[in-house]
């Protein structure tokens, strides 16, 4: 069986247990936290994530996705590079909001994986 990883957000199973997840859902929301968690928010590493929701209310544009797409795959590069390889960042600018896709490898088990981000869970 696969390693159980606590689930993000914390929460309680049926059981009454903290909630679990797998490895891959367990990247994906190491991924959520770097991209939604402004720098300064964390007491012991202000300089974590990357800020999205600070571009909440800037107005939506190709270079605000262009300048988004460097921020998010440094962030990723910097706080999960032990983790996966980030292979391609991409940000669309549609109608309000901004999407990003992911590509990475999980360095663990080298699966490839494409995940969408539009905002915080």
């Amino acid at each position: 069986m696969d390693k159980p990883y606590l689930a993000f957000p914390l929460s309680i199973d049926g059981s009454g247990r903290s909630a679990t997840t797998d490895e891959n859902r367990h990247i994906r929301d190491m991924i959520m936290q770097v991209l939604f968690t402004n720098p300064g928010e964390r007491v012991n590493r202000p300089d974590f994530g990357c800020g999205l929701k600070r571009l909440l209310f800037m107005p939506n544009s190709q270079p605000l996705a262009a300048a988004t797409q460097v921020l998010v795959k440094s962030a990723l590069q910097k706080w999960l590079e032990n983790e996966i390889q980030v292979e391609q960042v991409a940000v669309e600018s549609q109608d309000s909001q901004l999407i990003v896709t992911v590509t990475y490898t999980n360095r663990t088990d080298g699966q490839r994986r494409v995940d969408l981000f539009t905002g915080p869970a």
